[in-house]
């Protein structure tokens, strides 16, 4: 069984008078360290996949399992405790808590499991220092800028060591520059640590990181090839774009 399954997923909203359903039925298959980046239209359910695969919200059919444990059928109690343990979330604004500092932000995961104060101290310092913020553990949220921030977000989503990590759009609110260097981050995250992730994008370049691309469209998923650019001298005459 891949790390991530979902089988026959199905979920609606009611928008007044109209049923908006972003997910129709869905299979999808997600293998340990794979990197997923999922596009679309704003609207699609991109988000609700996030919450979903991350027991935030509920299917209205099918099942999902994550490392083999049916997510679905969890109460919200022993989710809370599952998603603690397993599953680490990259925000797009961040969401870090002004008052503590970087060391305390990451830290918090850990708090809700049960860990030695030494082994919970060297969790916080590795995802720290694998995000390179190290020199930065004691500074508040204010005191660092905006891809600082984003590190630090990473650095909380991996500090428990989780299954998947899910990511909204991690890059949305970041300058150009900034943004690429996160790309960088989250792939070699991915690639050295092994970690698999699923990512939420609108940026076109961001997905093309991903080990795999998928489009959500009309309530269904879509495999996207990968784009290469290709040197003016070498063009096709179809166009200057080429797939593999």
């Amino acid at each position: 069984m891949a790390l991530v399954e979902l089988r026959g997923v199905s979920k609606s909203f009611q928008k007044g008078d109209e049923t908006i359903t972003p997910l129709d039925d869905v299979d999808l298959s997600i293998e340990q360290g794979e990197f997923v980046s999922l596009m679309g239209p704003s609207g699609t359910g991109k988000s609700t996949l996030l919450n979903l695969v991350s027991g935030i919200d509920r299917v209205d059919s099918g099942t999902i399992f994550v490392d083999g444990t049916e997510i679905t059928e969890l109460s919200r109690s022993k989710l809370a405790d599952w998603r603690a343990a397993n599953l680490g979330y990259i925000f797009q604004t961040h969401n870090l808590i002004p008052v503590l500092t970087a060391y305390e932000n990451v830290e918090l995961p850990t708090l809700l499991l049960k860990l030695s104060s030494t082994e919970r101290r060297q969790r916080v310092e590795l995802a720290l220092e694998a995000v390179g913020l190290s020199d930065r553990a004691e500074h508040y949220p204010r005191q660092l800028s905006g891809g600082q921030e984003q590190r630090v977000g990473i650095a909380r989503a991996i500090v428990s060591h989780p299954k998947v990590v899910v990511a909204d759009e991690p890059t949305g609110s970041l300058d150009t520059e900034t943004s690429e260097q996160i790309q960088v981050l989250l792939q070699r995250l991915n690639k050295e640590l092994n970690i698999t992730m699923l990512m939420v994008t609108h940026d076109a370049e961001a997905a093309e990181i991903a080990s795999r691309r998928l489009l959500l469209q009309n309530g269904k998923f879509v495999e996207r090839e990968k784009t290469v650019l290709v040197p003016e001298d070498q063009t096709p005459a179809s166009g200057s774009v080429a797939t593999q």
